[in-house]
């Protein structure tokens, strides 16, 4: 694998970090438990992961 598209896999992941931090305070505050805050992870993180795979 060529060195420009891991690095770009990882900037990929940093970027999803944004949406996870602060998504996630957001989904926590508006329906206040942790199970929905879980569900709305994974959803991210597959979608992370469907992103760096091509």
């Amino acid at each position: 694998m060529e060195m420009s598209a891991i690095s770009r896999k990882v900037g990929t992941m940093v970027l999803m970090g944004v949406p996870v931090i602060v998504g996630g305070g957001i989904v926590y505050f508006a329906f206040g438990n942790f199970t929905t805050l879980i569900v709305y992870e994974v959803i991210l993180g597959l979608a992370s992961l469907g992103f760096i795979s091509k």
